[in-house]
């Protein structure tokens, strides 16, 4: 037991040595933005792998944009097509992944968004374009499409997909 302690005491001072710093090493701009493309596609694979469970957690049957919008079509709409630069009042819920409401028109009554104009997510803009005046539909944004790497400072948190519920009452 004694041999055992000494040798213990011998290792511990041994790894007490001084370490030499590692040698600083600098990162082209290339090399950081090459590192860059790699974070983001990784976390882009995360968010894509996280939607699809959720989905298949739900049973849903939903299509996919080439830019990475989910949707599906809850409700078919008779109305006109809305496109960019009209202005249309919209009703919403919008979630996170867990289950979390984050935001809802329930509370403030429809909202109308000038379509490819006003402050809101990219995706939204988008996925009105999709859609018919009467219809309502459910898109799923990854992040860089809502919130992207700051989230919206106040309910969405940093890099969240958000799974939006959308009617299109009406475009001007």
């Amino acid at each position: 037991m004694r041999i055992f302690f000494i040798g213990l005491v011998v290792i511990i001072f041994a790894s007490c040595g001084e370490d030499k710093p590692a040698p600083k090493t600098k990162l082209t701009k290339q090399q950081m933005n090459d590192l860059s493309v790699q974070m983001n596609s990784w976390d882009s694979d995360r968010q894509r792998d996280e939607i699809e469970q959720y989905i298949r957690r739900r049973g849903w049957e939903m299509n996919l944009t080439p830019s990475g919008i989910y949707w599906m079509t809850l409700k078919e709409g008779k109305g006109d097509s809305a496109r960019s630069g009209q202005i249309a009042s919209v009703s919403y819920d919008i979630f996170l992944l867990d289950g979390t409401q984050c935001y809802t028109s329930d509370t403030t009554g429809p909202r109308d968004v000038n379509i490819g104009e006003d402050y809101v997510e990219s995706g939204l803009h988008e996925g009105l374009q999709m859609m018919k005046a009467g219809e309502k539909k459910r898109f799923i944004l990854p992040s860089h499409l809502a919130h992207g790497l700051t989230g919206d400072q106040e309910k969405i948190p940093p890099r969240s997909s958000v799974v939006y519920e959308v009617e299109l009452h009406s475009i001007r």
